[in-house]
């Protein structure tokens, strides 16, 4: 066996500690969930990660403890926004691993074993996943999208038209209330008519919390704020927020790219948004309102 360099032995003890970090975050996720196939993907995953380290350790001579925020915080992130996206978010993590697998390979065979290991096992095994919340993704989609542009829309117009940020409030409320139950029931037949796998109830309701979450959040400023254009700048800034966040959750869940569709996102959105401010503007004037 040769004998490491120093810069070397230090990126292998980085490796080994993720390796033990990442067997316990499988094995903790792994018990979360009730015997079937996830929980066996993710005990043989865990299997493996086990391994691994116990192979360093015959170049490292040590046995690391695992850094137990990064476990604690990837299965805090399982159980809250799914299995699917905690295993994706850490394996961005292993991606960002590969050259230090690329510069041990001269010194330690094995490298390049555990490298294909790494890149192809787990990949095939996490695309096996398949989770309810994945399966409605489609359907949580259009009540976000639906909320931001309507009600992004909807609140520019009333900001400009009434001038009242109780008012503004008050309006924007009933407004999205009344259209996150029309885009339930409309989810709800539209299911039922496909005659998918999916739950035409389980869809509606996907689509309906969607939609009155991002209601909520977009006319917050205008329940807690007084100038109206500073709670327009706030719902919009909000709006941003959202859709970020939703995209990152989506792409990173999906191996979806996530550039485009935020953009295309926010441009939908913020145009709409725009339109309606101008809208608002112009029915004013013409219908002499003064409120």
């Amino acid at each position: 066996m040769r004998q490491l360099p120093t810069d070397l032995l230090k990126k292998l003890r980085n490796i080994q500690r993720t390796e033990v970090t990442e067997y316990h975050v499988y094995k903790r996720l792994a018990e979360s969930l009730p015997a079937g196939p996830n929980r066996e993907l993710l005990e043989r995953i865990a299997r493996d990660e086990a391994a691994h380290a116990e192979l360093w350790k015959r170049y490292t001579g040590e046995q690391p403890h695992p850094n137990s925020l990064r476990v604690l915080w990837y299965v805090i992130i399982g159980r809250i926004f799914g299995l699917a996206f905690s295993l994706k978010l850490m394996e961005l993590g292993e991606k960002r691993a590969e050259q230090n697998y690329h510069d041990l390979r001269e010194f330690v065979p094995e490298a390049e074993k555990v490298a294909r290991e790494e890149d192809g096992h787990e990949n095939e095994l996490l695309g096996l996943i398949n989770e309810e919340r994945l399966q409605y993704t489609g359907s949580m989609v259009l009540g976000l999208n639906d909320a931001l542009v309507e009600l992004t829309g909807a609140l520019a117009g009333f900001t400009l038209a009434l001038r009242n940020t109780r008012l503004i409030a008050l309006t924007g409320l009933v407004t999205g209330i009344a259209a996150a139950l029309s885009m339930a029931s409309s989810e709800y037949l539209s299911t039922r008519a496909e005659q998918t796998d999916k739950s035409p109830l389980k869809a509606s309701v996907y689509t309906g919390i969607a939609y009155l979450l991002t209601v909520g959040v977009l006319i917050s400023p205008y329940l807690t704020l007084t100038n109206y254009f500073v709670c327009l700048a706030g719902t919009l800034g909000l709006a941003l927020l959202i859709i970020a966040a939703f995209n990152y959750y989506i792409c990173v869940a999906r191996d979806l790219p996530f550039r485009r569709r935020f953009i295309e996102m926010s441009s939908l959105s913020f145009g709409v948004a725009a339109f309606s401010f101008l809208l608002g503007f112009v029915m004013r004037e013409v219908l002499g309102v003064s409120l």
